[in-house]
């Protein structure tokens, strides 16, 4: 199904951002940010609740009017922001620096060999002991389920099966349509596991 929906019909009369940015900056700022957290709810309050509010209360909604009244609501909350991203953005020029050829070949060997063996060897242990759980037989997805971000099946069930810290990642939204399986390294190597059930 398609469907269009027309500039005028838009709520709150939205309209494209006008702001443009030199190449690459916005990547390096959003990375910045996810380290920072400059723009979490407590910093800027709780976007999705405060746009419907600006929209209730406004006679006829606009980008200005939201610009007015939420820098009523949150004075500091842009200034705080941008400090808190720029402090970031000053270690990263700084850990840039330390950038090798020697180093990025490091990071890479360590991407593809250690922590893709152990974050599989994770899954497996993971899914062999939900079977055992259930009684029901697993396996690991094809690459093609991976791609729809299926890591294996116990009986005819789907689980993605990601790190505890994945659930804290600022990260643009990925939909997952399984159930999604955490789990946690201890100091002494044990998994703690967590199902979605």
């Amino acid at each position: 199904m398609e469907f269009k929906i027309r500039k005028e019909e838009l709520e709150g009369k939205s309209a494209p951002s006008k702001a443009t940015f030199p190449k690459y900056t916005t990547q390096l700022i959003n990375c910045a940010n996810q380290t920072a957290q400059g723009t979490r709810p407590r910093v800027v309050g709780q976007m999705s609740q405060l746009l419907p509010q600006y929209r209730r209360e406004a006679e006829e909604p606009s980008v200005e009017g939201w610009r007015q009244w939420y820098r009523q609501q949150y004075p500091h909350a842009v200034d705080t922001a941008t400090e808190k991203i720029c402090h970031q953005i000053e270690n990263l020029r700084e850990a840039l620096e330390e950038i090798t050829p020697e180093l990025v070949r490091s990071w890479v060997e360590d991407l593809v060999v250690e922590k893709t063996y152990a974050g599989l060897s994770y899954q497996q242990s993971i899914l062999a002991a939900l079977s055992k759980e259930k009684g029901k037989p697993w396996r690991l997805a094809t690459p093609e389920e991976e791609a729809k971000g299926v890591d294996g099946f116990v009986g005819k069930k789907a689980y993605s099966i990601k790190p505890k810290s994945y659930k804290t990642m600022d990260r643009l939204p990925e939909t997952i349509d399984t159930t999604m399986i955490y789990y946690q390294v201890s100091k002494g190597g044990d998994l703690k596991v967590e199902v979605e059930e």
